[in-house]
């Protein structure tokens, strides 16, 4: 194929290695759907605390430990602490609001160790489960190419660009994490699953074009050359999805508020990474595949 390519997959591969890196060095910063504990969503009626003295007060209260408050926007804040229960969680509205003075709860979610060690298996089960079946959807969808490619080839290629496109954002929420205090949640789970999902669709329609040129032109060109005849043929489209895409997702996390800006932020992330590793990792890969069956 053109050298862009394969310039654009190593850079893709050196990506992705920082990435896993970053993650293995920094870790993930769990939220409380993972790991347990309290949140606790206020808004004020006056001029709202500092961060600072919100956390002290808050440290003060007995039975309240790990307690971390994050300003939202406009008059309010999210507070994690450890877990409490319903009579504490009236203790410390009841404080808070004769100390500082109105405030509206906006939500309050308590989880339990047990409970959050569970999801988190079942996230990561979630997630190998769709993966497994990709592949074998792709591998059946495209199985009449098997006298040009391997039936596996489209999948592996798939499988290899998911892989990138959910370890670059999983890279960057660890630098979030360990230098913003972002925390991982089931929503940001959510957001893989929804990038899954959008980078297979991507990847298909490439590999759709790619099947009805082999079928049409057969073995008068290189595979290579077919492929990118196919990349060009459906760059526009790809191009205008993904825009518009983004720029409802751009609008969400400006204007969404906190509790939505991480989630908006992944799949920002990820699904232009979507449309870019159905170009520069997915087709390169599949090419290559070709070139060594047939080298």
């Amino acid at each position: 194929m053109h050298s862009i390519y394969k310039i654009m997959f190593f850079f893709s591969l050196a990506l992705v290695v920082a990435a896993v890196v970053i993650l293995a060095v920094f870790g993930l910063r769990f939220g409380v759907d993972f790991k347990g504990g309290s949140v606790l969503e206020l808004t004020f009626s006056n001029q709202v605390p500092a961060v600072g003295e919100l956390a002290n007060f808050l440290s003060g209260i007995a039975g309240l430990n790990n307690v971390l408050v994050s300003p939202t926007d406009g008059h309010g804040a999210i507070i994690r602490l450890n877990e409490i229960d319903e009579t504490k969680h009236q203790e410390i509205l009841k404080q808070m609001s004769e100390k500082f003075g109105g405030l509206t709860e906006v939500r309050f979610d308590s989880i339990g160790p047990t409970v959050g060690n569970e999801l988190r298996r079942k996230s990561i089960s979630a997630i190998i489960v769709l993966l497994i079946a990709i592949t074998m959807y792709i591998a059946f969808v495209f199985r009449k190419l098997s006298r040009v490619l391997s039936p596996w080839a489209m999948s592996v290629a798939t499988v290899i660009a998911l892989l990138h496109d959910v370890l670059i954002p999983v890279g960057v929420f660890a630098i979030l994490g360990r230098y913003l205090g972002v925390e991982i949640s089931g929503v940001f789970v959510a957001a893989i699953l929804t990038i899954l999902g959008y980078s297979v669709s991507d990847s298909v329609v490439v590999f759709d074009r790619v099947r009805e040129n082999v079928l049409r032109f057969g073995s008068r060109e290189q595979f290579d050359t077919l492929v990118h005849k196919s990349i060009m043929q459906t760059l526009s489209r790809s191009l205008n999805t993904t825009f518009t895409t983004l720029l409802s997702l751009i609008a969400i996390y400006v204007f969404g508020g906190e509790t939505v800006k991480y989630f908006a932020l992944a799949l920002i992330i990820g699904i232009f990474l979507g449309a870019y590793s159905s170009i520069f990792v997915a087709s390169p890969v599949l090419a290559w595949w070709s070139g060594k069956r047939h080298g």
